[in-house]
């Protein structure tokens, strides 16, 4: 048989081959999941006008407006860009606007696109979102399974309710700071509570009665 008609023999099979290939779906070869967190941060920025070193009339609140737009809340970072340090009173209005949402001000601000304008200041908001992509992910059958894989949806359901849960997103990437030392007394203190609290059980059963003689 010459080599054509070989191939044009193997071409059905092939052509078979390549979509059940890609049916496979997501391979878990491990214990540990493939699906896992991803954080992403987002940079809002407002320019607001100057007036002798502080807001001008009315800037502060735009700002209040904005802030309530955005939804300003716990995670969000608040930082002022001011290259030409000419807001140096704004800040202290800033401040006080994000200090109704029981925020402060960060001391560095992230890089923005465009440069500032003279005579303004930027206020910038970075919001980090969590999140898991391709969950839930049913793309592969596990019952015939024959590389004793993890099902594709492994991990999913734990990991999309860790990035819903937490705080501050910014911990899945570098954690949380503490401190270096642990105060032994402070620990202390919730271990000596169980430890002499009396039983439940030693005041033994109360005798009830229903009035019957």
């Amino acid at each position: 048989m010459s080599k054509p008609s070989i191939l044009a023999s193997l071409l059905p099979a092939l052509l078979l081959a390549v979509p059940l290939a890609g049916c496979m779906g997501t391979e878990n070869r491990g214990l540990e999941s493939v699906h896992q967190p991803v954080v992403s941060r987002s940079d809002y920025a407002l320019d607001l006008g100057l007036s002798g070193g502080e807001l001008a009339q009315g800037e502060q609140e735009r700002l209040a407006g904005w802030m309530t737009t955005m939804h300003l809340g716990y995670g969000d970072r608040v930082a002022i860009d001011d290259p030409a340090a000419e807001g140096y009173r704004a800040r202290t209005d800033v401040a006080a606007v994000v200090a109704r949402y029981g925020l402060l001000l960060s001391a560095d601000a992230p890089v923005t696109p465009a440069p500032v304008t003279p005579g303004t200041i930027r206020v910038v908001v970075s919001r980090m979102r969590a999140d898991v992509p391709r969950c839930p992910d049913w793309s592969r059958n596990s019952s015939d399974d024959f590389a004793a894989n993890t099902s594709s949806n492994y991990g999913c359901a734990i990991n999309r309710n860790l990035a819903a849960m937490i705080a501050n997103p910014a911990d899945l990437v570098r954690g949380a700071p503490g401190t270096e030392t642990t105060d032994a007394a402070l620990s202390y203190k919730a271990i000596d509570t169980y430890r002499k609290k009396a039983p439940t059980g030693a005041g033994g059963l109360s005798a009830s009665s229903t009035g019957g003689k």
